[in-house]
């Protein structure tokens, strides 16, 4: 059997059992792609260059054993792997922490940002880091600057010191453990990203396998007892205004839940930035924005 022959058949059964995306893939070709290379050891980028490769019986089985895995367990393929990509970018990743896929990466690594920047902006703080991913791409993005990486969850932050380190960037990014903006209290920054749970108690109780094999605690939008996914938010918005610097700006992620922030806070309005699911799942907020 040729490489390209089992991705075929591979992604075949993933359509047949009826499994989900989106935790670094949107179809079945592309997801048995990811697993039949990551399995036979081969760069998730060389498809092309290894497609007609003949493959051994016990290859096969083996990737076979992975793929059934996959379906019968639903956990996403980034934790049968160990590892996702974001925006081109190697992390660790693990059922400690959700799969990588924050769509503030795009605006993050196109430039886009950058306009809303200044030739001051030297501290950055990435809020709900989870494994550390958006820590890491903001350093890589822009040298001149520090960064602080927060979340409640320890266990998220062991898995953003793995990739911390694995990006050597331990000398410009620090991990704090806290609630919010209270993991870093006092501080002051140019930019803060924040990927905070949004998702609403309806679309929570509708969640796939795959997504509720992630920790909830960085989906779930309803820890105060809310209903509409703000609730970390509004905590969030009470107070950013006093850690942000004259210049400063929050980017800020609430997915589909556009609908939900603007009745919460009738009173704002947002930037919404451009990203690859539409115009209206990324915001950002001037400190002005709070006067």
């Amino acid at each position: 059997m040729r490489l390209i022959e089992l991705i075929d058949t591979q992604a075949a059964r993933l359509d047949q059992a009826g499994v989900c995306f989106g935790h670094g893939t949107t179809n079945a070709f592309d997801e048995a792609a990811w697993l039949v290379l990551w399995k036979l050891g081969h760069p998730l980028d060389a498809l092309d260059e290894v497609a007609e490769h003949a493959l051994a019986p016990d290859q096969v089985l083996a990737v076979e054993a992975l793929v059934a895995e996959r379906i019968a367990s639903r956990r996403p393929a980034a934790y049968l792997t160990g590892e996702a990509w974001l925006q081109g970018v190697p992390f660790f990743v693990d059922e400690r922490v959700i799969v990588p896929r924050s769509l503030i990466a795009e605006p993050l690594a196109d430039g886009t940002l950058d306009v809303w920047l200044s030739d001051q902006t030297r501290h950055v703080l990435d809020l709900c880091t989870g494994n550390g991913s958006l820590a890491v791409l903001a350093a890589l993005a822009w040298p001149e600057v520090v960064v602080d990486a927060a979340d409640l969850s320890a266990d998220a932050l062991a898995v953003a010191s793995k990739n911390v380190a694995r990006h050597g960037l331990g000398d410009r990014i620090t991990l704090h453990q806290g609630d919010g903006l209270a993991a870093v209290p006092g501080r002051v920054y140019d930019l803060i990203l924040c990927n905070p749970p949004y998702v609403n108690r309806a679309s929570m109780a509708a969640l796939p396998p795959e997504f509720r094999a992630e920790p909830a605690l960085a989906l779930d939008g309803n820890a105060d007892g809310g209903s509409d996914g703000m609730d970390f938010v509004r905590t969030l918005l009470r107070g950013v205004a006093s850690q942000l610097s004259p210049q400063g700006v929050l980017v800020l992620e609430i997915g589909h839940e556009r609908a939900y922030f603007e009745a919460a806070f009738p009173q704002l309005h947002p930037v919404w930035l451009s990203t690859s699911a539409g115009d209206d799942q990324v915001l950002l907020l001037t400190r002005d924005s709070f006067a």
